[in-house]
């Protein structure tokens, strides 16, 4: 397929990985913040080409994933107050919060409809003027920008039954988090390539500067991964810190400047729970007061109880990267992609999900 083909050249593979061998001469632990990240080093089988030298550590990059039970189990109270209507993502409907996941509360009469964007979501909202429509908005900052125009939309066309749940959640605090706690002593950072697209490489300069870790910008075909990897071997190697950019056909410095202009409009930063590393400063966006009359935190205050994770889940372990999925004792076990007891086994991009579907061994298929 023209465009996808050329990024799987098995020739130009085979070369990355024998760079990659001859420059890793020393143990190195690069962990890749982006769940699509793992989930294409699983199926291409990528972790098992590099050598023995190279640990590759799965983070808390999947949007799912770390959202917090808490604010589950609100998105869940919300659809249950009478005449409302809980649009979301189709990722996040059988994510189980403390008590029960979306899916459930539908099946027990709670009106939740799947929607493909937020625009699909406004459109709701005018179709039904007389119901409260809340968007659940979960995500880093690929799909803040999308849900930032949806607020604009309603707003400059006076649907005013439209109300987004802000949930949405920033990449670089959460790698700032994982640095500072000390648990996994990371040698170097695959970037998230949909994430960088839009903040861009500067974004994420305080790596090199702060904490001496480079930090390579990739795809997520088999050859940008693989050039990501050998670029922060090389900068190991050579005892050199800097941000690498291995996806220049879809990330610049600067990042995409109107999707950050959208989002400074509607959101601002806020503190912010994630699921495994707890409540991390300016990790997240809150609703602007100019925009709060699609606020739906501040239109429905409702009342939620104490939030629990499910017991003997190790969700948390993985997306802090100090615990790799099969270690975890609820793995293929109590805990499937059939049966999930934690939000990795349920999103596209949890580590767990990929874990289970690719294996160590790692295909495509």
């Amino acid at each position: 397929m023209k465009f996808i083909d050329e990024f799987r050249d098995p020739r130009l593979a085979r070369s990355l990985v024998e760079r990659i061998r001859q420059r890793a001469r020393k143990p190195m632990r690069l962990m890749e913040f982006c769940g699509g990240h793992t989930h294409a080093i699983l199926r291409f089988g990528i972790r098992q080409a590099l050598p023995p030298t190279v640990e590759m550590l799965s983070g808390p990059g999947c949007p799912v994933c770390v959202t917090a039970a808490a604010d589950l189990d609100r998105a869940i109270a919300m659809a249950g107050v009478p005449g409302v209507i809980l649009a979301t993502f189709g990722d996040m409907i059988r994510v189980p919060g403390s008590r029960e996941s979306l899916q459930q509360a539908k099946a027990r009469g709670a009106d939740i409809r799947i929607v493909y964007s937020p625009l699909d979501a406004v459109r709701l909202a005018e179709q039904n003027p007389s119901r409260p429509v809340i968007f659940l908005g979960v995500g880093f900052e690929t799909t803040a920008p999308g849900v930032a125009a949806s607020v604009l939309d309603a707003h400059a066309r006076g649907v005013g039954n439209y109300y987004v749940l802000c949930l949405h959640k920033l990449t670089p605090p959460a790698t700032r988090a994982i640095l500072d706690s000390g648990e996994v002593n990371l040698s170097g950072v695959l970037g998230p390539g949909h994430v960088t697209t839009v903040i861009g490489t500067k974004a994420w300069e305080f790596l090199p500067r702060e904490y001496g870790v480079p930090i390579a910008i990739a795809g997520f075909e088999p050859l940008d991964i693989l050039r990501g990897i050998s670029l922060l071997v090389e900068r190991i190697a050579e005892g050199e810190a800097r941000v690498d950019n291995a996806y220049s056909r879809s990330v610049l410095p600067e990042g995409n400047r109107a999707a950050q202009d959208m989002m400074a409009r509607v959101f601002e930063v806020a503190d912010a729970e994630w699921r495994g590393l707890g409540t991390i400063p300016a990790s997240g966006l809150c609703i602007r007061p100019e925009f709060q009359a699609h606020d739906a935190a501040r239109a429905f205050p409702v009342d939620v109880p104490p939030s629990r994770e499910p017991p003997g889940c190790r969700c948390g372990d993985v997306l802090r990267g100090v615990l790799a999925p099969p270690s975890c004792p609820l793995f293929g076990r109590a805990c499937t992609p059939e049966h999930p007891v934690g939000p990795c086994m349920v999103s596209a991009e949890g580590a767990c999900a990929a874990y289970y579907q690719f294996g160590d061994a790692g295909h495509e298929g």
